[in-house]
């Protein structure tokens, strides 16, 4: 079983940065991509941004240009550098992994979905 260990978030003025990190752990745990998600007051939880095992990332258009996702693939950790934060950014955010099976030469990703409790991160006007 894998558990995944946020850290980071809190409150911060409008314009300000934050970082959110992310740490997988778990017996013989094989990760695929690595990703975060967030969840405002009454709306559904979004896809923020999501990194590959290889470096591929994706970005939501809201956050596209002001966050940055990386990932340590030797420590199973994920960064999620935030600048430039708006009111709008104030969210819970959740890390999310999806598993994996490690063959000869290829990498197989399974449906096993990981999430941690979430992290407050709360931008003030």
């Amino acid at each position: 079983q894998v558990q995944l260990a946020e850290s980071g978030g809190g409150l911060v003025q409008a314009g300000g940065s934050l970082e959110l990190s992310c740490a997988a752990s778990g017996d013989n745990a094989c990760i695929a991509a690595m990703g975060w998600y967030r969840q405002a007051p009454g709306k559904e939880r979004e896809l923020v941004t999501s990194i590959t095992r290889d470096g591929s990332t994706y970005y939501s258009n809201s956050v596209s240009g002001r966050f940055t996702i990386s990932r340590d693939n030797a420590k199973n950790t994920v960064i999620l550098q935030m600048n430039s934060l708006k009111p709008e950014d104030t969210a819970v955010y959740y890390c999310n992994a999806g598993g994996c099976i490690e063959r000869p030469g290829m990498l197989i990703t399974t449906q096993d979905d990981y999430w941690g409790l979430g992290t407050q991160v709360t931008v003030s006007s």
